[in-house]
């Protein structure tokens, strides 16, 4: 049964800081995270702005869409939210979502937690629902603000985004093939206690963790499928940092008879890098981006092609699977939409930056209302008695 994406679409927050302005408050050569790290710049969240609103945003497009299309919404009846920025520890933050669009009551909501890795899990768990279910959908969405301590390694590698996606019977973007390769191992390469707003991370042990569960993961895909890598035609890799995807596509191939030039290496992630290096690391939606990425920016007809994707969460989980674009997934994109809001975003000061940080949601249980900053299609409006309160724009 052909299962995969039928729909993809990103969100990115209005505000975005560029990283030579940070290079220069903190001392360094710009070239440090221009090149080092692959960075341009960094997307930063008003105070009205978290996975929630990042998520529906991100969604409303699509069911928009479906509605322009004469579909029926009431056909979702998953939703699947992907995230490590969790905003409750008991309440799904789908379900915020699930009554920002007014989805279906007659829908499942779920919330998923492994580091950076388990919109891949979603997406695997929303194929093998509607595998049940042909006539169901399934809404993935993959939302997180990465924060880091200030003056930190990992400060430079900040973000925020959100992808949403339809998970479909006959997808039309890509059909998502059933064989996995997958890794675990208990490593304390970066996580974020229950009591701490910044993540704990030890960089290079992390980079060195990450590459280990590329190569283990590619094995186990080799002995689940009878494909290899002279099949792929292009790679989507997790990206913390977009240096990080062509460290890893140069680690999968080492050793490979014949070796693969540089050039062709390059071109198999390139275009998947473009939209993180101006927006940064978002976590669980960091791949996915990467994918949107790919699709908007390569010219060419990409239909009948063979994406290998690599997910990675510290931790760590990963899993390397396999995607074949559909022909006709050209109309199926949001392209112009997506380059309307990245060309929209407002530049930062870094003193700007430095307050937008200082900013952490009330704890007292009182009535906060936030000033309007977002520029999204919903915006979180307040506190009020430990609990949040939403809105449309």
């Amino acid at each position: 049964m052909s299962v995969g994406i039928d729909d993809i679409k990103f969100y990115t927050t209005n505000y975005y800081l560029e990283l030579g302005r940070l290079a220069a408050a903190n001392g360094f050569d710009p070239a440090k995270y221009t090149v080092g790290i692959g960075q341009e710049k960094m997307s930063v969240p008003g105070a009205d702005e978290d996975i929630v609103t990042m998520a529906a945003s991100a969604s409303l497009p699509i069911l928009q869409a479906m509605q322009y299309r004469g579909e029926d919404k009431t056909a979702i009846t998953t939703v699947l939210f992907a995230t490590e920025t969790g905003i409750d520890q008991s309440k799904a933050a789908g379900v915020y979502v699930h009554a920002l669009l007014g989805l279906s009551p007659r829908c499942r909501v779920m919330e998923l937690k492994q580091a950076c890795y388990s919109a891949t899990a979603a997406i695997h768990m929303g194929c093998a629902l509607v595998a049940l279910k042909p006539s169901e959908k399934v809404l993935v969405v993959a939302s997180d603000v990465a924060r880091y301590a200030r003056h930190s390694p990992g400060e430079a590698t900040q973000g925020c985004g959100a992808v949403a996606m339809i998970i479909s019977h006959q997808p039309r973007i890509l059909e998502i093939s059933p064989e996995t390769g997958n890794y675990t191992e208990d490593v304390m390469d970066f996580w974020r206690p229950n009591y701490r707003s910044t993540a704990l991370v030890d960089g290079k042990y992390s980079t060195k963790i990450y590459l280990k569960s590329l190569k283990r993961s590619w094995r186990d895909y080799q002995q689940q499928s009878s494909l290899d890598f002279s099949d792929f035609n292009y790679f989507c890799y997790h990206l913390p940092f977009s240096r990080m995807a062509e460290k890893a596509h140069a680690h999968l191939t080492n050793g490979f008879q014949p070796a693969p030039s540089r050039t062709k290496m390059l071109s198999q992630i390139t275009d998947s890098l473009i939209y993180n290096r101006v927006t940064g690391n978002s976590y669980t939606a960091a791949m996915y981006i990467g994918l949107v990425s790919l699709l908007d920016n390569n010219i060419h007809n990409l239909a009948g092609k063979r994406i290998g994707f690599f997910s990675y969460g510290s931790g760590c989980v990963a899993e390397f699977y396999a995607g074949v674009l559909v022909p006709g997934y050209q109309n199926m994109l949001h392209r112009e939409q997506h380059q309307h809001m990245l060309d929209q975003r407002l530049p930062l000061s870094y003193e700007d930056y430095v307050q937008m940080y200082g900013f952490e949601s009330p704890t007292d249980g009182g009535n906060h209302d936030f000033a309007t900053q977002t520029n999204g299609s919903f915006r979180l409006a307040g506190i009020r008695q430990h609990k949040r309160i939403y809105e449309a724009r």
